[in-house]
């Protein structure tokens, strides 16, 4: 992987870039659609490049309980498994154990954990959670890390912090050895909650490794959006500026923004194809609910400023009736919709950046979607 900086807005520190890979080159700042086991909620291959992301997200904990590696594996990699051949970045799955197995047991050498889906024990260490990567073929990978709630005290934060640079020093050494580094990147995940001495702390010892790129982890876990924004721009300061910086697991486009303009370049989140599950929908005058009665007759587009396939064809109206009597193809416009949004939203700064206008950009949209919008 190579990663160029090629715009830098002057009165920010959001930038703009490429990310080189073997299957193709990202244009950053950039959002990923989330296929946590191997596709999008409700579309299609097609429609994800169709509306033109370069790089998706795929999870390795569900991926791993299901199909298994030795699926993957007889497929040849999930690109040939679910037919899609751009760019997947897969997290390591550690947020998943933590989340969803309450009852793991966590030590120096990895998690024990018990699967959600019928409760048999498995166990994560740094190295195996790479060699699932490597089953899965992604071509940027994320090491086992330790990912605290919100709250946590300073002294379980530390243990974490101490357990992520230790995890990832061996996810190093264990890439290196076994892998084809040109195809397969190793990220590294800064942890230490809202302690800025932690995350400084994680920040200097991982950067020190060395890697092709670093993301900032256990943030959007329920923190006020202040301590959010604040940690974002102290955590990003302490980065490599030749090397991606990704956010993990923020969806919300103004913390999009905030970080941003603090120079992060990589974004994943479920939430815009949860949220249109819901009926809830982006749009270029804000956020609506495609349920509100208010729509019942509306046959105007969606969004007469968004130029996606749903905008072009169905309205408002008919978008409402079909959500409100439960037919499968509300799920699939909504979330195309909301996906297009995400592409063209992220096109914009990165647009903005290159004329040295973020800040008037993102006004715009702050303006827009209002401070309370998550």
């Amino acid at each position: 992987m190579k990663f160029t900086l090629q715009h830098q807005d002057p009165q920010t520190r959001a930038r703009a870039g490429l990310i080189e890979t073997s299957r193709g080159t990202i244009e950053t700042p950039v959002f990923m659609p989330v296929a946590t086991r191997g596709a999008i909620r409700a579309l299609a291959a097609r429609d994800i490049e169709e509306i033109g992301f370069k790089i998706i997200l795929a999870n390795t904990y569900h991926l791993y309980i299901r199909p298994g590696t030795g699926v993957i594996d007889d497929a040849g990699g999930l690109h040939k498994f679910m037919n899609y051949h751009r760019p997947i970045l897969t997290d390591s799955g550690g947020f998943q154990v933590f989340s969803l197995a309450p009852l793991c047991k966590i030590s120096e050498n990895g998690v024990e954990f018990r699967s959600h889906i019928d409760g048999s024990k498995h166990f994560f260490s740094p190295e195996t959670v790479l060699d699932i990567q490597r089953s899965i073929g992604s071509d940027i990978m994320m090491p086992l890390d330790q990912c605290c709630a919100y709250p946590v005290d300073k002294k379980e934060a530390q243990a974490a912090v101490v357990r992520t640079v230790d995890w990832a020093k061996r996810s190093k050494a264990h890439w290196q050895k076994g892998f084809d580094t040109g195809r397969q990147t190793l990220f590294a995940i800064v942890q230490g909650s809202l302690y800025p001495e932690l995350r400084r702390e994680c920040a200097e010892e991982l950067a020190a490794l060395d890697l092709p790129g670093y993301a900032i982890g256990g943030l959007s876990v329920g923190e006020p959006k202040e301590l959010y924004r604040e940690i974002t721009e102290y955590t990003t300061g302490l980065l490599p500026a030749g090397s991606p910086r990704y956010m993990m697991g923020v969806g919300s486009p103004l913390e999009i923004l905030s970080a941003i303009r603090h120079g992060v370049d990589m974004f994943d989140c479920v939430m815009p194809t949860r949220i249109a599950r819901n009926g809830t929908l982006y749009t270029s005058k804000g956020r609506i609910n495609i349920k509100a009665a208010s729509f019942e007759k509306d046959n105007s587009p969606l969004d007469e400023a968004c130029s996606c396939y749903v905008c072009k064809n169905f309205s408002r109206s008919y978008l409402r009736h079909i959500f409100r009597v439960g037919e499968i193809a509300a799920f699939v416009y909504n979330t195309y919709h909301n996906l297009h949004f995400m592409k063209a939203f992220m096109e914009g700064a990165r647009s903005a950046i290159e004329k040295g206008e973020f800040s008037a950009f993102e006004k715009h949209w702050e303006v827009i979607f209002g401070s309370n919008s998550r």
